[in-house]
């Protein structure tokens, strides 16, 4: 079968394919599940897609990592940076170069690669739902240069425009809640029930115990409340990036 051919029968280009075979460039995410289809392979590529892409991620977030291919539906909830499915590279570069200030830059470009090619579920054609909600103080903090964080919060404002996003700002008067402790994801797949991943800054755990994930699930609603809505976040974030 010529790249050609293989790549009609998975629409996609002869380019691509070709740097697949030449370990070019990240792997497109919905790739390895449309190659199973033409070699009736059963989820083999699909299977060593994930398995591969986890490996470049450190053991505590590999669960999530894993997860997000399968996923549905992700809810975010971060009171400190920009997720990593919404980071721009400068901002994500930025954030790894003060977390090691001893990496190498092809190391840090290594590292912003794994980070980008985690984007490609929100990008395909029937990305999960997702919605994110943010602590001002994630817009407000100033992460590498006025240009790096214009650019990260124009995209911010992109990514609430799509129709399978939500984008809301909670704001600093909002209050006590019951997710101050960290940062929050809920992951749900289409062949199990959602499960809860929280991180800290060299850890990681997901929850899967029915009681704890309806309990935080709650809390998560709770905070969706309290957010502002998606418009008037829109517009906060707006004003914080002309302001830079």
């Amino acid at each position: 079968m010529t790249q050609t051919e293989l790549a009609r029968m998975v629409r996609t280009s002869k380019s691509t394919i070709s740097r697949v075979e030449n370990c070019v460039g990240p792997i497109p995410a919905g790739l390895p599940s449309l190659l199973d289809q033409v070699f009736a392979t059963d989820g083999l590529f699909k299977r060593l897609y994930e398995e591969v892409e986890s490996r470049g991620f450190p053991a505590h977030s590999r669960p999530r990592i894993e997860l997000e291919p399968r996923a549905v539906a992700i809810a975010e909830w971060s009171p400190t940076v920009v997720p990593g499915l919404l980071q721009t590279p400068d901002y994500a570069r930025a954030l790894f170069r003060e977390g090691d200030p001893r990496a190498s830059d092809a190391e840090l470009a290594s590292t912003v690669h794994k980070r980008m090619a985690r984007q490609e579920i929100l990008k395909g054609t029937t990305p999960p739902d997702f919605s994110a909600i943010l602590c001002e103080s994630v817009i407000r903090r100033r992460v590498g240069t006025p240009k790096v964080m214009r650019e990260q919060l124009a995209v911010l404002l992109e990514h609430g425009k799509r129709p399978t996003s939500v984008i809301q700002v909670l704001p600093l008067d909002a209050g006590t809640h019951g997710l101050m402790d960290g940062p929050l994801s809920i992951v749900t797949t289409a062949d199990g029930p959602p499960v809860v991943y929280t991180e800290g800054i060299r850890s990681g755990a997901i929850i899967d115990e029915p009681s704890q994930v309806r309990h935080l699930s709650r809390s998560y609603d709770v905070l969706t409340a309290s957010a502002l809505s998606r418009d008037t976040s829109a517009q906060m974030i707006r004003k914080h990036m002309e302001a830079l």
